[in-house]
């Protein structure tokens, strides 16, 4: 069966603990494809502070030189707010029932995954993959707790079905955040190294983020 995953997110810029973070559940996964989305508006967050073009441009430029990753730009052709319910629902019509969807997030997100649009649906459409984060831990009560008893697998089994796996993976997350970079290239500091050299030079060229 056919393994494809997915990596959202608003890549406000996109940095080398995204990239890494895709590249390394391509491989532990053993998925065919992953692709990045750089969403249009995220429902459940402030909108990200340059445009959608512009993102998707850097999303380009970082992975010009990567033939592991793959960039996807549907969300931000629907300039609207970009729920993982149509984006999952699409993408399951364009692609049939009989290819292995994986939507991999920090556990972060998933921790407030009953607050997204149409959450419990999400689950029948592809598997989701859930990275533990510094700081945040799996509910034990609640609704998502009764998702994790209900759907966790192994890693191994999202190869076996379309959907309907819940697998959490411990994952060496690169401590770079966009927040991060933004506010050092607003207070005049260099972020050199922790995004790659082709994004850092279309930052300076398009006066982004302060430069």
């Amino acid at each position: 069966m056919r393994s494809i995953g997915f990596f959202g997110g608003t890549f406000d810029p996109i940095h080398l603990g995204h990239l890494r973070l895709a590249l390394e559940l391509k491989q532990q996964l053993a998925l065919d494809e992953m692709h990045l989305l750089p969403c249009y508006i995220p429902p459940h967050r402030a909108s990200p502070s340059v445009d959608a073009q512009q993102r998707l441009a850097m999303l380009q430029l970082a992975l010009a030189d990567c033939t592991e990753l793959r960039w996807d730009a549907r969300e931000l052709q629907r300039e609207k707010p970009s729920y993982t319910f149509d984006t999952l629902s699409e993408l399951r019509a364009e692609l049939g029932a009989d290819v292995s969807l994986s939507w991999c997030m920090g556990m972060d997100s998933f921790a407030g995954l009953d607050s997204w649009h149409r959450w419990q649906e999400l689950i029948g459409l592809a598997h989701l993959v859930v990275v533990a984060r510094p700081g945040w831990e799996q509910p034990t009560t609640g609704p998502i707790a009764d998702l994790v008893a209900q759907h966790r697998a192994n890693a191994d089994e999202i190869h076996t079905s379309a959907a309907g796996k819940l697998v959490i993976l411990e994952q060496r997350l690169l401590p770079i955040s966009a927040t991060e970079i933004r506010a050092q290239i607003g207070a005049g500091e260099s972020p050199q190294f922790l995004l790659p050299d082709a994004v850092l030079e279309y930052l300076r060229a398009q006066v982004l983020y302060g430069y």
